[in-house]
């Protein structure tokens, strides 16, 4: 007898294979699939994109099964695997039906199979001693299996769902206490500071003045915001400000921002990094971009002829960044009287050839998480964009391909999730997040929450009115 019985859908094995275990819980419960995911599954083996990767993990999965039992009932047969893998064990039951009732209806092939996984739940539930519970990341299958009497459920990461941790702490303070901020004990300010605020508001009592400061060993270091202005992007807000120090600072290893759309992280980040290497203190930048284009697409990258073909159909914040960063320049050099009688605006052809000089003169690359592993990132900064399209396995290779001589940013909009097989509660961003609550041995963390819309009002618009929905 177990505890529970799962029937899983087939996007809870490709967001993370080994979601077997983690369901079975060492075998307390019995995990079942249909036939039809095996099929699914089997035809996302071929290509070089992260569900293609959980695909051929779920095949060496099965290559340590063993038989233990079949069974042959008049409408369905059931062989049941035991597992044994990296001192981890589960029981799979394996259902096949030579009739499905789906098949006689007219629909999409994706729909089609969903209805004959759901048919399969069905058909065995009086076989189980217990209620079967089925699984999937898609609330239409799951509305689906509600109306055919099938207990439901989303997959919830391994940390609590709910979460809105404060990375910005408020403190008002007395002008008598300004000259001994600078290196204080943090303590002494905010007896009741926590790990994740790593940034702070210090309010001059009775007073306009606002101090701005990061927590670094328990200590307080006071932002020198006109150096921070000094980059290609100058920051707009105290935010932006925040995020400039972060990336500024060594202490830091990894910088995390959720931020939303048009809030300029992308732009920031990149104009941080191009810091880093014109002051000597990283060799070049590489940027990762983890999207359902880039995921879709990915296959045919080592056949695109020419760096500004790659560049341009896989990582278009990317560019659209080292775009801005030039018209940018040449705007402020015109109104500066530093380009003399040059014309007010830089043509198409213009701007393409001073991008392509930005990434030569600060060693811009770009990768796509098929190719890295096996490799090592060294002295580098690695930008890892739409980490809220990326899963737990996926960060962790891409986390562990950087040595200490780099530095991580990692970004992402847990309001702009486009990978099928992730949610809020599942993405790596949000691991990522979870782990910003305590302090680690291992490295420093940083992390912060951008909710400027700069981008313009109808960003900020469409922000406002569907985030509520």
């Amino acid at each position: 007898m177990y505890e529970k019985y799962f029937l899983l859908d087939t996007n809870i094995l490709l967001e993370d294979a080994s979601n077997l275990f983690t369901l079975s819980q060492d075998g307390k419960n019995l995990i079942i699939l249909a036939e039809t995911v095996l099929d699914e599954i089997d035809s996302k083996k071929s290509g070089f994109d992260e569900i293609n990767f959980q695909a051929r993990e779920f095949a060496r999965i099965l290559e340590d099964a063993q038989v233990i039992k079949t069974v042959h009932e008049k409408s369905f047969s059931i062989v049941t695997l035991e597992i044994k893998r990296n001192h981890q064990e589960l029981q799979l039951d394996i259902v096949s039906k030579e009739f499905y009732d789906c098949d006689k209806q007219k629909m999409a092939l994706s729909i089609l199979n969903d209805r004959k996984i759901l048919e399969v739940g069905a058909t065995v539930a009086d076989f189980y001693p217990q209620p079967i519970t089925f699984i999937s990341s898609d609330i239409m299958a799951r509305t689906r299996a509600l109306s055919l009497g099938l207990e439901t459920s989303g997959l919830k990461g391994s940390n609590s769902p709910s979460f809105n941790f404060e990375y910005v702490r408020k403190v008002n303070i007395p002008f008598s206490t300004l000259e001994d901020l600078p290196n204080a004990e943090i303590e002494r300010f905010d007896p009741h500071h926590k790990a994740h605020y790593f940034c702070y508001e210090f309010k001059v009592i009775d007073s306009d003045q606002v101090i701005l400061a990061s927590v670094q060993n328990g200590k307080i270091h006071i932002l020198e915001e006109e150096e921070l202005r000094d980059q290609h992007v100058t920051p707009l807000n105290k935010q932006q400000l925040f995020l400039s120090y972060a990336i500024a600072q060594n202490y830091f290893n990894m910088v995390i921002v959720e931020a939303l759309a048009g809030s300029g992280k992308t732009l920031l980040a990149l104009s941080g990094a191009i810091k880093l290497v014109r002051q000597k203190m990283q060799r070049h930048i590489i940027y990762i971009r983890n999207s359902i284009e880039s995921v879709d697409k990915g296959e045919e990258v080592g056949f695109l002829p020419g760096l500004e073909e790659k560049f341009r159909i896989y990582n278009h914040p990317l560019m659209d960044s080292l775009e801005y960063m030039v018209r940018a320049n040449h705007k402020k050099k015109k109104n500066q009287g530093n380009l003399g009688q040059t014309k007010n605006q830089l043509d198409e052809q213009e701007v393409q050839t001073k991008v392509e000089e930005m990434i030569s003169r600060f060693a811009i690359e770009t990768m796509w998480v098929g190719e890295m592993r096996g490799r090592t990132l060294s002295d580098a900064v690695v930008i890892i964009d739409e980490a809220q399209n990326m899963s737990n396995k996926t960060m962790q290779m891409v986390l562990s391909r950087i040595d200490a001589t780099s530095k991580v940013i990692i970004l992402g909009s847990n309001k702009q999730i486009d990978n099928f097989y992730l949610n809020a509660h599942t993405n790596a961003l949000t691991t990522l997040l979870h782990a910003s609550e305590h302090d680690h041995e291992e490295l420093n963390l940083f992390a912060l929450k951008l909710t400027k819309v700069l981008r313009g009002p109808i960003t900020a618009w469409a922000e406002k009115i569907f985030s509520s929905k």
